[in-house]
């Protein structure tokens, strides 16, 4: 690079950091270097690819309007990755046709290309958009959709085929169900669809990549950079949100969250139980959550389990043609793993590694044996304060209201000191929580009805076999 180029060069960042502002400039183009000019063309490259992707789409022409300014004969600006091209061993990617971008022009002149590097297929350019990694099995057409799970797999449907300024029927789309159950497969379906046309950005996340993100970008003092990439993401896929822990992180997610929601931009969460039951996150997120269209994603039938397990064995026989699984030890399999779907997926895997190691057909003995660890014992039922506020409303002939107001009469004290021992009983939400679905109590005073509680059921026959009974209607 010549001293002409170095000075101009110099001119043009002081440009760039006047128009764009002192933060952004730190976080996008502080690390931006000039390799040459030739031409009508400016070569720039930068450490990673995820700064050429956002350059590209974002600040694509402040860039060559600040060159314009001191070579009016430029028209190009070329972009590329400085990794990739100084390494003296560069990692081999797949590549796809050349990502061109087009700058409009006021002059009326043809318009310039910026031009960058290869891009990689969706997984890798999805990786370095900072992405969580995604499971390319993880698809609508593998997808098995049951009565438990039709409005779920609906709704990311939608989602998935919405188009870029289409208006958004429901946002966010809030997700849950208990493991195995299949909330992730429906975000990295939503996420692989969204992606396959390029026409929108699509980014999945699991909570803890979320954090992790945040976490490096304050320590590299990169966060506006982090928060406006975060915010100029066409469906934000966030998947196990219940694990989002940490004051500040949960706060740059509810901003995060209200920005995309207000700019008309999708949000599609995932977690193992409600908005109302998230007792780690703020009111605000919650009441945020819980206004876009929540979906419940319910336990697998035996007619769902059966069509998952058929769908694993014709994946697996694209694989293994000789493999085979009778009708008697399918029909077997979705009887008795009734836990989750992962279960069903590791007793395909098991039966299909005895029969290809031990070179022996598949057997309903063989099934029995190899699969009796994954027969587990009926869960309890998962019972919820609200049920437990609704039986006892009925039980004492009070309404759900009367237990969350302030009254303090007699008739409605007792109610809600029964109700507030259930729930630490029944259910593992923690004291401050209970109170807080009982009009927003203290954590003090639920513990002392628990006590309460507790003491008169010990010498009060009357009252133990009513708390009894309560026990035995919340789990039938």
């Amino acid at each position: 690079m010549t001293n002409t180029e170095q000075d101009r060069w110099s001119r043009v960042k002081g440009r760039l950091r006047t128009t764009v502002g002192e933060d952004v400039y730190t976080s996008w183009f502080a690390r931006m270097d000039l390799e040459g000019v030739q031409d009508e063309s400016v070569h720039l490259s930068v450490p990673t690819r995820f700064l050429k992707s956002w350059i590209q789409a974002h600040y694509a022409d402040r860039v060559l309007t600040c060159w314009q300014a001191e070579m009016p004969e430029v028209h190009r600006i070329d972009l590329t990755v400085r990794t990739a091209m100084r390494s003296a061993a560069p990692v081999k990617e797949p590549t796809a046709p050349a990502d061109q971008r087009r700058i409009e022009q006021t002059n009326g002149r043809p318009a310039p290309e910026l031009r960058a590097t290869a891009t990689a297929p969706v997984s890798a350019s999805h990786d370095a958009l900072g992405g969580s990694p995604l499971d390319p099995r993880l698809t609508f057409a593998s997808f098995v959709i049951g009565r438990s799970n039709t409005l779920a797999h609906a709704a990311a449907r939608q989602v998935a085929e919405g188009r870029r300024g289409d208006p958004v029927m429901f946002n966010p789309l809030y997700i849950h169900a208990g493991v195995g159950l299949g909330k992730t497969h429906l975000l990295q379906a939503v996420t692989w669809a969204g992606n396959s046309g390029n026409e929108r950005k699509v980014l999945y996340l699991t909570a803890e990549k979320f954090m992790y993100g945040f976490v490096a970008a304050l320590k590299t003092q990169t966060a506006l950079a982090f928060k406006e990439a975060l915010r100029g993401i066409d469906v934000l896929v966030i998947d196990d949100l219940q694990f989002l822990q940490g004051k500040s992180t949960q706060a740059e997610f509810c901003h995060t969250l209200n920005a995309l929601i207000d700019a008309g931009r999708q949000v599609v969460i995932a977690a193992d139980r409600p908005p109302s039951d998230l007792e780690s996150l703020d009111d605000r997120v919650r009441s945020r959550l819980a206004g876009g269209l929540v979906v419940e994603m319910g336990s697998l039938g035996e007619e769902l389990r059966l069509g998952i397990l058929k769908s694993r064995v014709a994946a697996a026989r694209a694989h293994h043609a000789s493999f085979d699984v009778p009708e008697a030890v399918l029909d077997y399999l979705a009887r008795t793993i009734t836990h989750n779907g992962r279960d069903l997926e590791g007793a395909i895997n098991r039966l299909l590694a005895h029969s290809k190691l031990n070179a022996q057909p598949v057997t309903l003995e063989m099934a029995e044996r190899e699969v009796r660890d994954l027969i587990r014992p009926q869960e309890p039922k998962r019972i919820k304060i609200e049920d437990i506020q609704r039986v006892v409303a009925r039980q004492y002939n009070v309404s759900r209201s009367d237990l969350l107001s302030s009254r303090r009469t007699a008739n409605v004290v007792r109610p809600r000191q029964v109700a507030m021992y259930l729930a630490k009983t029944l259910t593992l939400r923690s004291l401050p929580e209970i109170g807080r679905r009982f009009g927003g109590r203290d954590h003090t005073t639920v513990l002392h009805a628990v006590r309460k509680i507790e003491a008169l059921v010990a010498r009060d026959i009357a009252l133990s076999e009513e708390v009894e009974s309560l026990k035995r209607q919340l789990q039938e």
